[in-house]
């Protein structure tokens, strides 16, 4: 089958065998989207060797056991396959296995490929009301909507929002479902523009009011994100970093302990939620889709998914 291969830090188109794993479902990949961890992952983020990608709605072609309900049906999965026998797993935290792979990331080959093979428990089905154009993009869609299950955002709070990119474009999204006072740091034109046909207000760096905001959601990924949204929490306010760092960045503990701080780090979300909030047409993450390619010119395709401003890019194999 055709797909993207990374080695070294360089990515290639390849021919490989389709995945066999009789233990888990063979799904044929109907869409993929390119994220910015896919673009890291090149840039050396993490040393990974294989088919990268993780944001993806396919087609079960087979799966294992007696039960075969999901064949012929189209599914997105969660990219976090866990061993279930760990004390992070036996504790209900499963997206932080000791053993888990991860799809794209580490130690499992990802979705930039004609087929992939995850866990059955990893996939959801996806109701018939959501496209392939929305459902490709489940996974960010609950990163994003994960925020609201780990900070009670009352409707009287001021929260700010910095960095307006691909997940940024969906937190801001689901942020507004909270009917919070939220505004949003945008810097590029695209990102501007698709924040304003939703009503969503942007405020420029130099009209942010330090120590005023009850809640900062950091979604840059840089260092000067993180110290613009250090600056704007006020005391005893949240901190939500959404980011993975490269490196390290420089913290004042100190100021973060006399402020009495909450730093509420997020990662990974459930799909479920996601996926009702597509069916009931509460948010509409496919305006992020930006250009659409085949696998076959994948190269391309990421070339211009690391353009600046550029978005969402899709892959069709």
């Amino acid at each position: 089958m055709k797909s993207l291969w990374l080695e070294n830090n360089t990515l290639s188109l390849r021919e490989v065998p389709v995945p066999q794993n009789e233990n888990e479902a063979l799904v044929r990949v109907r869409l993929a989207g390119i994220c910015g961890t896919d673009l890291e992952l090149i840039k050396g983020y993490y040393p990974f060797t294989g088919i990268p990608g993780h944001e993806f709605v396919g087609e079960v072609v087979s799966q294992p056991g007696s039960d075969q309900s999901l064949v012929g049906r189209r599914v997105v999965g969660e990219i976090n396959a866990s061993c279930g026998n760990c004390e992070q797993c036996l504790n209900g935290r499963h997206t932080h296995c000791e053993n888990r792979t991860v799809l794209g990331i580490a130690r499992r080959d990802g979705i930039f490929a004609e087929y992939t093979t995850l866990p059955v428990n990893n996939l959801h089905l996806v109701p018939d009301e959501i496209p392939d154009e929305m459902a490709v993009l489940t996974e960010p869609l609950a990163a994003a909507a994960e925020i609201l299950e780990q900070v009670h955002i009352h409707p009287s709070d001021r929260v700010l929002l910095i960095g307006a990119g691909r997940l940024g474009q969906l937190i801001a999204q689901t942020l507004t479902l909270s009917g919070a006072a939220l505004r949003v740091v945008a810097r590029h034109p695209l990102q501007k523009q698709l924040l304003e046909k939703q009503n969503i207000r942007l405020i420029d760096e130099e009209d942010i009011q330090p120590w005023r905001w009850d809640v900062v959601v950091e979604a840059t990924g840089s260092t000067d994100g993180f110290l613009l949204a250090r600056k704007a929490i006020r005391p005893r306010g949240t901190l939500v970093l959404k980011s993975t760092y490269k490196g390290e960045i420089t913290v004042n503990l100190s100021s973060i302990v006399v402020d009495e701080i909450n730093i509420v780090g997020s990662r990974c979300g459930s799909f479920e939620p996601a996926l009702r909030l597509m069916q009931q047409k509460l948010v509409d993450p496919s305006i992020i889709n930006t250009r659409e390619y085949r696998l076959a010119d994948g190269l391309q395709a990421f070339e211009t998914a690391a353009e600046r401003g550029v978005l969402k890019v899709l892959l069709r194999p």
